[in-house]
């Protein structure tokens, strides 16, 4: 089993910045992807970025140059960095690892309002 824990969600200006961060914990070894994913209201869950255990990425059209995803075995956290945030960035973040079997785990979300 994998634990995830965000944290780093909160009301923020259209152009500011934010970063999320995902603790996990448990059978971490286990883990071969993690991703952050989106869900806005009225909307099905989408990817926003994705990092393997060897570093590559991968990123939504819609943030690729506004947004970094990086991750610290050392501290089994993986971080997305957001900058040029928009309104249409507002929506609970959550964060998914993908187990080498094809498992994922969900965290339990975190909300990000982009609002003046």
């Amino acid at each position: 089993q994998v634990q995830l824990v965000e944290s780093g969600g909160g009301l923020v200006q259209p152009g500011g910045s934010l970063r999320l961060s995902c603790a996990a914990s448990g059978t971490i070894q286990s883990i071969n992807v993690m991703g952050w994913y989106r869900q806005a209201p009225g909307k099905q869950r989408e990817l926003v970025a994705a990092i393997t255990r060897g570093n590559s990425t991968n990123y939504a059209d819609s943030v690729k140059g506004r947004c970094t995803i990086s991750r610290d075995n050392a501290k089994n956290t993986v971080y997305l960095q957001m900058n040029s945030l928009k309104p249409e960035d507002t929506a609970v973040y959550y964060c998914q690892a993908r187990s080498f079997w094809l498992l994922d785990y969900w965290g339990q979300g975190t909300q990000v309002t982009v609002s003046s």
